[in-house]
């Protein structure tokens, strides 16, 4: 095996490490509650750089899907479409609905998207429908990218990451949430979907 053959395994593990990263940095910095009770003040700090890493292991993940283009691992080399609009198409469409929640979720979330504050009370406007519309927007767009590739392959990784980390970041941040709210959070879990709206409790 040459250098060459080596680059597409290299862009893979880079793609999973970058990925076990961003699940580790994004769940700790939505545990600022948790994590003061032991590193004291500090921690509120700590979760926007947290915020900030995390960012640049997204970031990486994105560049690792787009090499995937021009660096495939042979044996994974699996096509959504002989076309590859279908699957620009096919991910287009599920783009904009997404843009749109994850725009809306940074606007009603204002600071507190990118850093916590003990100030903060609980947000209004989408979360009043949905409890994580920053995921529901955001983790769909990793497949749209795979999408946008043509990688059947990367689509299938990428949902069986989602599947398996967005419970997982639900559980520890709503944790959280729970020692920094109490009740009022609880009322409100109870009454609001976390990724679908609850309509029949309205």
């Amino acid at each position: 095996m040459n250098g060459s053959d080596l680059i597409p395994w290299v862009n893979l593990c880079s793609l999973h490490v970058s990925a076990i990263m961003f699940a580790y940095f994004s769940i700790i910095s939505v545990m600022p509650v948790t994590r003061e009770e032991k590193r004291g003040e500090k921690a509120w700090k700590e979760c926007y750089w947290f915020r900030i890493i995390l960012s640049i292991f997204a970031s990486i993940m994105v560049i690792n899907i787009i090499l995937w283009i021009w660096f495939p691992v042979p044996e994974f080399n699996w096509h959504i479409h002989p076309d590859p609009f279908f699957g620009f198409l096919v991910g287009v469409i599920i783009a904009i609905p997404c843009i749109i929640i994850l725009i809306k979720a940074i606007q009603d979330g204002g600071e507190e998207h990118m850093k916590p504050s003990k100030e903060t009370e609980l947000h209004g406007g989408i979360y009043k429908h949905i409890r994580h519309p920053g995921v529901l927007g955001e983790m769909p767009l990793y497949i749209v990218i795979a999408l946008f590739v043509n990688s059947l392959f990367l689509v299938i990784w990428i949902t069986l990451y989602i599947v398996i980390y967005v419970p997982i970041y639900i559980y520890f941040e709503e944790k959280d949430l729970i020692k920094r709210f109490g009740a009022p959070y609880l009322e409100y879990r109870h009454q609001t979907g976390a990724l679908i709206p609850k309509f029949w409790k309205k």
